[in-house]
């Protein structure tokens, strides 16, 4: 396979069981510059759960030191990361876009997937395969047949996702998933989790000495937002209304419908207050304005906006909102918003007190009744709003400090690697590539 990449590069509820990783040989491609396979079946990039979390892995080994091929859909945007190649799988006929969780597309996808890492996947060329979601399949064989190790970058349950997407009630297809899951955290030497829920799993399964807790303390932070959007003047809200913020998918498991239930309380007890929804595909706000307008709820909508122009939303925001109903991984959000400087009203789910502590957010049973009452009591005290964002930077700096992030990081490619296999931070900083982009013939 040939072709050039812009920046100049020729492309030439579980058992427990024991589980003990499989003997690797010394690679010998480790260096004082690492360089990795890293497989991604996502959009990369596109401003959601998954991509922002790869986004921000890939940043920071890039600043370790780490070199990373990065193999990935043809649909996203391309992004400028040191120390980052990337190569784009061939796109299927009529593919424009991939939807969040499983699918027929995404199936499609993975398979063309697979026949570019595994022409990229030779012998010598790499020191580790480092795969995220579903992809951990295709990376334990390539790690295997190379024998060189691998790393299995956790972001949800593949079981899961069944339920939270309601993409099949079938056994036979759990089962799959669930075999499929094991089958991956049993071939990595190393596997990275984003919550506490997910270490908690594979700790259960018997792998907990080689998985590591990363939590995603960047959130949704991308390295040139601009705080200088003029929101309230461009949707039309006076400065003096108060304003509580939304940000994300329109995904079911999100909690937007609980809501718009409680905007519907809140237009009789705070007419003033509006909700800013920020997310959404075309078609599905389209829809979601449609039963606003109906109902005439305090909703406005501002359709799905680039990464760098949310820390504008969260500034022009009174109040921040998490309303999800299902799901135990932490919204990528949640970390953002504990460094905002403005108060968190979320849901009293696992998927957000694995992560919020009392005292530094307003949790409140999923319920349309309490999460109104919670906006009205924020939005008539102001001095609580700013204990609460004060508690919640301070948390954030406590146990979520970018710092913290490199160090887990460092501490998953030294196991992954060995100890002393990534270049100090010097040279790393003077090894690094700039990104480019190839896509599979």
């Amino acid at each position: 396979m040939t072709g050039r990449c812009r920046s100049g590069y020729t492309l030439d509820d579980h058992p427990r069981v024991a589980i003990r990783p499989r003997q690797i040989l010394p690679s010998t491609t480790v260096s004082t510059a690492p360089r990795v396979l890293m497989l991604a079946p996502e959009p990369f990039f596109e401003p959601r759960g998954t991509p922002f979390s790869e986004y921000h892995r890939i940043k920071a080994l890039g600043e370790l030191g780490v070199q990373i091929d990065l193999v990935t859909y043809p649909i996203g945007q391309d992004v400028d990361l040191p120390n980052l190649r990337i190569y784009r799988c061939v796109k299927p006929p009529f593919v424009r876009r991939v939807a969040i969780g499983p699918s027929l597309v995404k199936v499609l996808l993975d398979l063309s997937l697979a026949t570019t890492a595994i022409r990229l996947a030779r012998p010598g060329r790499y020191a580790a395969i480092h795969s995220h979601e579903e992809a951990g399949a295709l990376g334990v064989w390539l790690a295997r047949r190379l024998r060189i190790p691998h790393l299995y970058d956790m972001h949800s349950s593949l079981p899961q996702q069944l339920t939270s997407f309601g993409y099949s009630r079938s056994r036979l297809i759990r089962q799959i998933f669930e075999r499929s899951e094991r089958a991956m955290i049993a071939g990595s030497q190393v596997v990275i989790t984003i919550c506490q829920e997910l270490q908690d799993t594979v700790v259960a399964i018997g792998a907990g000495e080689r998985a590591i807790l990363i939590e995603n303390v960047m959130g949704g932070d991308v390295d040139d937002a601009d705080v200088s959007v003029p929101v309230r003047e461009h949707w039309g809200i006076m400065a003096s209304t108060p304003v509580v913020l939304y940000t994300g998918t329109f995904e079911a498991y999100q909690g937007l419908e609980l809501l718009y239930g409680a905007a519907a309380q809140l237009k009789r007890t705070h007419p003033a207050a509006r909700i800013l929804i920020v997310g959404g595909d075309a078609e599905q706000v389209a829809a979601a304005r449609v039963t606003a307008e109906r109902d005439a709820l305090p909703l406005v909508f501002a359709g799905r906006r680039p990464a760098h122009e949310i820390p504008s939303f969260v500034t022009a925001s009174d109040i921040l909102v998490s309303p999800r109903i299902a799901g135990t991984n932490t919204p990528l959000k949640i970390y953002s918003y504990l460094r905002s400087g403005r108060p968190i009203i979320a849901t009293n789910l696992r998927t957000h007190t694995q992560v919020l502590e009392p005292g530094t957010a307003v949790l409140v049973a999923p319920d349309p009744s309490a999460l109104a009452e919670a906006v009205g009591r924020l939005i008539d005290e102001p001095a609580e709003r700013k204990r609460l964002a004060t508690a919640a930077a301070a948390l954030a700096a406590r146990k979520y400090s970018r710092a913290s992030y490199l160090e887990r990081t460092r501490e998953a490619y030294a196991r992954l690697l060995g100890a002393g296999t990534l270049p100090d931070r010097a040279s790393a900083a003077t090894g690094s590539a700039t990104a480019g982009s190839v896509t599979s013939p």
